[in-house]
């Protein structure tokens, strides 16, 4: 019996009726911690015995013991996740199942290299405080603590997961692997040019650091889908034949060409995850155009969207335009510096790559809050009072994930219980009146 079943057994046990949805997660999280961590040990005591000696090698224990945590986290999140997304609908369409088999598919990628770079780190920062002797007594109990770490967070995510968690995952994977390249590299003087010089190599802590910029690419790409979900979502409205489309003209809220802007932002928030992954996959030595050609557009795509992203999202809110303008400004100094010899090139870059990944991660939590006070408004304006109630409908509100179709008047799920709660007062009043 996997991992899995035991999660997905004890979620349907009776004490699921007296519990809410968030405490029903962390109980959940709780097994999934004990099964994770059992099954993290074991295989890593397996392989301690019976690997090849030439798989003995401390970088590859490290990154067979990364690689079984990730495994974990990995099959623990798809668990909680396909758990969650069991309960919406039961009655879809094909089109509707494969785009949850995409989901999970994606979300699993950017699990697992998070998930992998960030226990590789760790397990080699801990060796090198440790010594290799202790170090490899205590592997066993370390893989299987973090891998029942991972799975508890992970199938607790799954369960509640929203773009703020996803985005927030950005940023772990891209500073351990980075991290991690810079710590092991051979050439203690790779930042006097620039920030690929990192990557210019065949080394193995080049390969890291171009592996990072790589996933953290296709992150950004499938982060972005979600997040855009999540922004078409807050503007869909159901009208009265039950379908369900933009809103128009005569429907408060509206803003002119919005699928014209949305468009100018999956592109230019998919063109810059693309611009990650050419500097990681073509290095300077053997492909010096490629490589510049995404190193200086990666710039220009930053500042195309932060320049226009008033004008592209205008839901969101005036303290973040002022914010990236602020990006904007920062990253102009710290280039003219640089172009008067003052500064480097790789701060410059490393300045611009992290301010972009904090923006990044405020974008989706800004989405994310439209999102969430959607709900509230959807809630006061059908005078939700009763707190079991409240919390039934919060609760199926985020159960429909990225899904969701929120309105400042009606969504499906609220549509549905207000319906029922209006047929029954009706029935109620003609009661009183015979």
């Amino acid at each position: 019996m996997t991992c899995g079943h035991l999660v997905t057994m004890w979620s349907v046990v009776p004490e699921r009726e007296t519990m809410k949805r968030h405490q029903r997660a962390e109980s959940a999280g709780l097994i999934s911690f004990f099964c994770c961590a059992v099954a993290g040990g074991l295989a890593i005591m397996a392989y301690l015995r019976w690997a090849p000696a030439i798989w003995q090698l401390s970088q590859r224990r490290f990154m067979a013991a990364a690689a079984l945590v990730a495994a974990c986290g990995v099959i623990s999140f798809v668990t909680g996740y396909t758990h969650r997304i069991r309960t919406l609908n039961e009655h879809v369409m094909w089109a509707v199942h494969l785009r949850r088999a995409f989901e999970i598919v994606a979300l699993s990628f950017v699990y697992a290299v998070t998930l992998f770079l960030t226990s590789y780190t760790l397990f080699w920062v801990l060796n090198s405080m440790m010594g290799k002797a202790i170090f490899e007594m205590y592997l066993p109990a370390l893989t299987a603590t973090f891998a029942g770490v991972c799975g508890y967070l992970t199938f607790v995510q799954a369960e509640l997961m929203n773009a703020k968690t996803l985005a927030s995952l950005l940023p772990f994977f891209v500073v351990a692997g980075v991290g991690t390249a810079c710590s092991t590299t051979n050439d203690p003087h790779w930042f006097r040019n620039n920030f690929s010089e990192l990557g210019d190599r065949t080394t193995f802590a080049a390969s890291m650091f171009n592996i990072t910029l790589v996933f953290g690419g296709l992150s950004i790409i499938i982060i972005t889908y979600f997040a855009i979900s999540e922004l078409i979502a807050t503007y869909q409205v159901v009208r009265p034949n039950g379908s369900i489309g933009i809103r128009n003209p005569q429907v408060s809220y509206h803003i002119p060409r919005f699928k014209v802007r949305i468009t100018l932002l999956s592109i230019l928030l998919t063109l810059s995850g693309i611009a990650f992954i050419g500097i990681g996959t073509f290095r300077y030595t053997p492909h010096p155009i490629l490589h510049n050609v995404f190193a200086r557009g990666m710039p220009c795509v930053m500042f195309a969207l932060l320049i226009a992203l008033p004008w592209l999202a205008p839901q969101l809110s005036r303290a973040f335009f002022v914010i990236s303008d602020i990006a904007i400004l920062v990253c102009v100094i710290a280039g003219v510096s640089w172009l008067q010899g003052e500064n480097t090139l790789t701060n410059v870059e490393a300045l611009a790559a992290m301010l972009f990944l904090g923006w990044f991660i405020g974008f989706s939590r800004q989405i994310a809050a439209i999102e969430a006070d959607r709900i509230q408004q959807q809630l006061i304006a059908h005078d939700v009072v009763n707190t079991d109630k409240l919390d039934n409908l919060i609760s199926d509100e985020e159960s429909s994930g990225f899904n969701t179709v929120l309105t400042d008047t009606n969504s499906p799920v609220l549509a549905a219980q207000v319906d029922t709660n209006e047929q029954r007062q009706q029935v109620a009043s003609q009661l009183a009146r015979n």
